[in-house]
């Protein structure tokens, strides 16, 4: 076989492979979105849920959901990116951190329902704090830390040599060096990973069943007081995400219109995940542009 033919054979093989996966997602995404799509309305999006009677909304658990995302990533993003730039740049080639690196490749490899009964023992119990979505995103963080970690570690090393030396010549320290050149060359594969890491906050839902619960209080929408019972800004109630809803309504099955609902569920997930993704990269790109004086 000549080398032209074997390039031809590996191009087909890598197209084919291609091919399939697109054709897998369209399917996936094409098959949860026509059966959910008629059953979305604005009555849907905004009205509370209900276990006794049908026409139920997804008003709170919607809420919920970017709620718990956005605490998320303020907790996860920057110890992440911390814990990339000390691998990177800081931790010293050893045992010690080798163990680091091993510890952090078997937590990210630990199931999500192992994560969701360490948050319940920590987050939980000997908080007292029972189910809230503070314990949910404090769990959620020890679930997407790993990632964040290393995807930081390995954008930083990505980055050509010759910046970070030409910048240590110019007298510049090393903390400023990290800032205002290997960040800003990095940003792109980091923010890639954040959205790696949202897009499994928004579909997770073991580690939530026992950490923020299966419940959420009645609501008051005007009421922005964070320590308030009945505000939906307050860290410390119980809070049933998009996720957890669909799972609840096909197990307890305690609603006549439980097919409805849960399609109807699915698909606003999987549109809520890819406006996120798009309003991320899109914010990321400019961010990006602002940063490095580029066009």
């Amino acid at each position: 076989m000549t080398s032209k033919s074997a390039d031809r054979i590996a191009t087909g093989v890598f197209i084919a492979i291609a091919v399939i996966i697109v054709s897998i997602l369209v399917g996936l995404f094409s098959y949860i979105l026509v059966k959910g799509l008629t059953h979305i309305s604005l009555d849907f999006l905004t009205s509370p849920s209900s276990n006794v009677r049908a026409g139920g909304g997804i008003r709170d658990q919607l809420f919920n959901s970017f709620y718990i995302l956005v605490l998320t990533m303020l907790i996860s993003v920057p110890l992440g990116l911390g814990g990339g730039i000390y691998m990177a740049e800081y931790a010293k080639p050893g045992k010690v951190t080798n163990i680091i690196r091993s510890c952090i490749e078997v937590l990210s490899s630990l199931p999500s329902i192992v994560i969701g009964m360490f948050g319940l023992l920590m987050f939980v119990n000997l908080t007292g704090w029972g189910y809230t979505i503070l314990g949910g995103a404090l769990a959620l963080t020890v679930f997407n830390l790993p990632v964040l970690v290393r995807v930081s570690e390995d954008a930083i090393r990505s980055v050509p040599r010759e910046l970070k030396e030409g910048s240590l010549a110019l007298g510049i320290t090393h903390w400023h060096t990290i800032k205002t050149v290997l960040l800003p060359s990095a940003f792109p594969s980091i923010l890639t990973g954040a959205i790696l890491a949202s897009g499994r906050v928004f579909g997770e839902a073991a580690a939530l069943l026992f950490t923020a619960g299966l419940s959420t209080p009645r609501l008051n929408y005007l009421d922005w007081n964070p320590f308030s019972e009945r505000s939906p800004l307050n860290i410390f109630r119980p809070a049933e995400t998009l996720a957890v809803h669909i799972w609840s309504v096909n197990t307890q099955g305690l609603i006549p219109d439980i097919e409805e609902v849960s399609n109807g569920s699915a698909a606003v997930l999987v549109i809520s995940v890819l406006l996120f993704n798009l309003l991320a990269r899109w914010i990321g790109t400019r961010i990006h542009k602002r940063i490095t004086a580029t066009k």
